[in-house]
């Protein structure tokens, strides 16, 4: 059968096949199928974002949810991890948020976290995509109707609070972006309840708004607000909140290798660092790596993707983790990326340490990266091709340490992508040169 599931939920166009009425009820039916353990009832806890199409993509759910005795609460507009963090400790047997994160409004998705509060595994979503393919049942007809609503917001800035000391945020001025998304509904009271001279911007979203010219992928506006008025940073969510990402008072963007970096080493000084170790993907930078080599701090990779650095940190029980684009996970707090956590993490190690974003994010030297892609005929294993692997071997000595090579084949084109990171620019497009150069001639 063909997948329903993609790397981060089920996402398309609103209206159109996934997401449209007829798929969405026996998608809701097919989770509720799935959830089912014996004679125990299946409650379902939702939040969505300010898409327009979130409304009636809730309604269509709660439809197939209903038709297989299940039941669905709506938390109304919440970021994502509100929903991870309420599914368990409210006693819900799954939770579920509807939202395309950074995408245009017109795109939505539904994602899926178990009743622990974690991201769908595979297996089971397979077990969902099986449930859909049985025609052994069938849906009734009939109109969506109301969805029953409920108020969490409180349970989860209580939640978020606990993260910083009493009065820490007593006079620091904060400029905060949220993409007319699913934080405006929390961010602005959380920061003014803990003392901050907090300014809002993309918080006024009307249905099409989000993330247009705003938030985490578009801080241009941010940074204007953060300079021309001398606030101390400013901090931009994407669509959903499960990301920041943080402008400093100079209007530099400052990016999740940075906030990596500085929140591993005040979480080592306050005795928090789990296995002393941080988990981040092969997309962050060399020079992470390495500053954390010199903080005595271990660092794991994994690939592409919050979902293997959250695997990654319940195997080994680690504390922190995460991806160069922000996508920070704190699992003291939650398996998931918290956006509003991570910002508190953030200003939780500038009070501690009594400096400011911008000399916190220095102690990261990024080095210089060279990426370039090779259409290639076929994917064959490099190793077994000579001429090519000796190359990159050598490139590999020549680094030594100081740099790294990662050569992959892109998952959805004919391209072989070759990184270099090193100290030099002119030294490392040179050596990305020589490897390209021989998989011209030995594998085009």
């Amino acid at each position: 059968m063909s997948r329903l599931f993609g790397t981060d939920g089920v996402r398309g166009k609103a209206g159109q096949p996934p997401l449209d009425a007829q798929t969405i009820r026996r998608l809701g039916a097919a989770l509720a199928r799935t959830f089912r353990h014996g004679e125990a009832p299946v409650r379902v806890l939702a939040g969505r974002d300010t898409r327009e199409s979130g409304g009636w993509i809730e309604r269509e759910l709660a439809f197939g949810m209903r038709s297989q005795d299940a039941t669905l609460t709506s938390a109304g507009i919440m970021p994502t991890p509100a929903i991870a963090f309420l599914t368990p400790r409210m006693g819900y047997t799954a939770g579920v948020v509807i939202s395309a994160s950074h995408n245009p409004f017109d795109d939505n998705g539904i994602k899926v976290f178990s009743g622990a509060g974690e991201k769908f595994t595979e297996a089971l979503e397979r077990r969902v995509e099986a449930a859909m393919e049985d025609r052994s049942w069938s849906l009734p007809q009939g109109d969506a109707g109301p969805v029953e609503q409920v108020d969490y917001s409180t349970e989860y800035v209580e939640h978020l609070q606990g993260i910083l000391p009493a009065g820490a945020g007593s006079g620091m001025r904060v400029a905060i972006d949220c993409a007319n998304g699913a934080t405006s509904t929390i961010a602005p009271r959380l920061f003014h309840s803990l003392g901050f001279q907090a300014r809002c911007i993309g918080c006024e979203p009307d249905g099409r708004n989000i993330n247009l010219h705003c938030g985490s992928t578009a801080p241009g506006q941010l940074a204007r607000v953060v300079v021309e008025n001398g606030y101390q940073l400013g901090i931009a969510y994407d669509g959903d909140g499960d990301r920041a990402i943080f402008v400093d008072a100079t209007g530099k963007v400052v990016d999740g290798d940075a906030v990596m970096l500085m929140c591993a080493k005040q979480m080592k000084a306050e005795g928090r660092l789990k296995g002393n170790t941080l988990v981040a993907t092969v997309m962050s930078n060399i020079g992470l790596e390495i500053a954390l080599r010199e903080a005595g701090i271990e660092m794991s990779r994994t690939a592409v993707g919050d979902k293997y650095v959250m695997e990654e940190m319940m195997r080994r029980d680690l504390s922190l983790g995460g991806e160069q684009s922000g996508h920070i996970i704190f699992s003291e707090y939650l398996f998931t990326g918290d956006g509003l956590a991570t910002s508190l993490n953030v200003l939780r190690t500038m009070v501690a340490s009594g400096r400011e974003l911008a000399d916190l994010a220095a102690d990261l030297t990024a080095y210089p990266q060279i990426l370039v892609n090779v259409r290639v005929p076929r994917k064959v294993d490099l190793a077994t091709v000579p001429a090519i692997a000796d190359v990159m071997s050598s490139v590999e000595l020549r680094l030594a340490g100081h740099g790294r090579l990662l050569v992959r084949y892109s998952g959805t084109e004919p391209l072989l992508r070759v990184m270099l990171e090193g100290r030099d620019q002119a030294e490392v497009a040179l050596w990305a040169d020589e490897i390209v150069a021989a998989v011209k001639e030995h594998l085009v």
